[in-house]
This record gives C-alpha cells, structure tokens and sequence, in this order.
C-alpha cells in the first residue's frame, strides 16, 4: 500500500480526497447549510455563480407553408391538433411582441421622464445660482459704497490735516521732536 502511495505522488497526482459522509438534507435550510459548509471548506476556490436565464423567444413564424389546410370537407381528424398547435404558437409570438411594445414604451418614458427631472433641476440651479449672484453683487456694491464713503471722510480730513500737517512739518524743523526730561 505504501508503494502504491509513492507511485501516486510520483505521477504528480494529489493524495486522494478523505471521503465525506452523505448526509441528506431534510429540509431546505438544511441543504442551503450544507451548501455553504461545502463551500467554505475551501474559501480560495471560485464560488459558481449561475447566468441569467436568457430571456425566452418564441420561434420565427414559418416564411413559407408548405401544408397549407383548407376549410373544405375531407381535412383528417388530426388537422384539427395541428392548426390548434399552429395557432397557439402564433398567439404565443403576438403575444410576445406585445410585451417587448410595451416594456420599449415604458423605458421611452422612463427615460423622458428622467430628462424633464434632469431639466427641472438645471432650471432649480440656474434659478439659485442667480439669487446667489445676486446677493454676491449687492454685497460688493454696499462694500465699494463703504469704501467710497470712507474715503471721502478721509479725504476732507486729510485736507483739513495735511494744511494742519504742513506747518507742524516747518515748525518741526524749529523745535525737536521730543525734549529729554520733559513730560
């Protein structure tokens, strides 16, 4: 037996698997615990993941019909069985065509809808963005208004100042700008 497990190794074979006991679920939970416990025995491999079932077509009705049944007398007991198949299959494609019409009229309004949502809320923000320029342009307004307004004060004082500031420079020539001891 140990020969035959060297042999394995040697051909690059892994060691077979310990076998699991079958336990057979009872209930669905039960088979959905399992599931998951089979998974998680080995987190590395890549979890199945099953597509989408594919979105049922009905076969192209027939370009050219070859047995073509009449309404005369005569048609065989099994016609009947065959016209009726006929016909479902045909109801089943109209059917079918109907609903692709609708589901395409209900995404065209959706989408439409989507649109007007998408202008509405462009209009909102425009409308917005105006109120706060706006306000942005009232505040620079009163801003300069003040500016203006202090310069104005400034500059009669400064006038009034500047005659004053004129003889108190030929007078500083005269008289120091401090005298030592004094208060």
């Amino acid at each position: 037996m140990a020969a035959a497990d060297k042999k394995d190794e040697r051909a690059g074979k892994a060691p077979k698997k310990e076998s699991q006991p079958l336990i057979i679920a009872k209930t669905p939970a039960e088979e959905q615990r399992l599931k998951l416990e089979r998974l998680m025995r080995n987190p590395d491999k890549p979890a199945p993941i099953p597509e989408r079932p594919k979105e049922w077509n009905p076969r192209a009705p027939p370009e050219f019909v070859r047995d073509v049944m009449g309404s005369s007398a005569g048609a065989g007991s099994g016609e009947f069985h065959v016209y009726r198949h006929l016909r479902r299959r045909e109801y089943q494609r109209q059917d079918f065509l109907e609903r692709i019409s609708d589901k395409q009229k209900l995404d065209e309004k959706y989408i439409e809808k989507v649109k007007e949502n998408q202008k509405a809320a462009e209009e909102r923000t425009a409308k917005r963005r105006k109120k706060r320029e706006k306000l942005k342009q009232k505040k620079l307004m009163a801003k300069k208004a003040k500016m203006e307004g202090q310069k104005e004060e400034g500059s009669e004082e400064k006038s009034s100042s500047s005659a004053s500031e004129e003889e108190e420079q030929e007078d500083d020539a005269e008289v120091p700008s401090f005298i030592m001891g004094k208060r």
